[in-house]
């Protein structure tokens, strides 16, 4: 497990998320505080519908809390408009998605480029330099010219998770990485991100899937939009 520092990277306090319904409020978070150090890997789990890709959402800023504060790295990240956060999120953060959403008219190479061009950072021979690099890394610099429909969904995801890392940001935030993955895949993805995670990334993962869960450096367990400190699967 890798060390990490006593000042908090991330800091949920007293999250709260409702939507409006014809059947009145519905508060999908009730409450969250957390506190997430540099260096750890941190498992968010929890069943479908326990507000898990909901609180992914808060903290990366794709959408707004109802109440309460989230900082990053010491950026308040409940205080950004919507542009604001685009960028803020462009360079300070890295995300995974279950659905990989990689541009399927984009080669490998041009989809891990892309979060340099949205950021201002691209240029043209050493951002080429960084997406091959990056690709080396997840074991795909062959495929770079492939198109994303070319290439296996587990490969797919080898290729987000580099898209992620184009800006080298400290934190990753990954929503359900394995959750359309067969397990050898599944373990292959997995083993990544506890290499990057020993390489000195911050790495924020949720998932339904109790069966990585003694391998997180640390657990957290949501359930009806809270944590809580009872498991909600059997873990062996």
């Amino acid at each position: 497990m890798t060390a990490v520092q006593a000042v908090p990277l991330i800091t949920l306090r007293g999250v709260i998320k409702s939507y409006k319904t014809p059947a009145g409020d519905f508060f999908a978070l009730k409450g969250i505080d957390a506190e997430i150090y540099p260096g750890e890997f941190v498992g968010i789990l929890g069943k479908s519908g326990a507000g898990k890709s909901t609180l992914i959402n808060m903290i990366t800023g794709v959408d707004h809390l109802t109440a309460g504060e989230i900082w990053v790295g010491g950026v308040a990240v409940h205080k950004l408009n919507e542009n604001q956060a685009a960028q803020w999120r462009s360079r300070s953060l890295g995300v995974v998605y279950q659905t990989f959403q990689l541009m399927p008219t984009l080669s490998l190479l041009n989809n891990i480029m892309l979060p340099m061009d949205f950021s201002g950072e691209y240029r043209p021979r050493r951002s080429r330099e960084i997406a091959h690099t990056l690709l080396t890394e997840v074991e795909l610099d062959g495929h770079a010219h492939k198109l994303p429909a070319e290439i296996s969904g587990g490969e797919q995801q080898r290729v987000a998770i580099a898209r992620a890392l184009a800006n080298d940001p400290p934190v990753i935030i990954a929503d359900e990485p394995t959750g359309r993955l067969d397990s050898t895949t599944a373990e292959h993805i997995f083993r990544i991100f506890e290499d990057l995670m020993r390489r000195g990334k911050t790495i924020v993962m949720v998932s339904h899937d109790p069966g990585f869960f003694r391998r997180y450096s640390r657990t957290l367990w949501i359930a009806d939009g809270k944590f809580t400190d009872r498991p909600q699967f059997e873990v062996g």
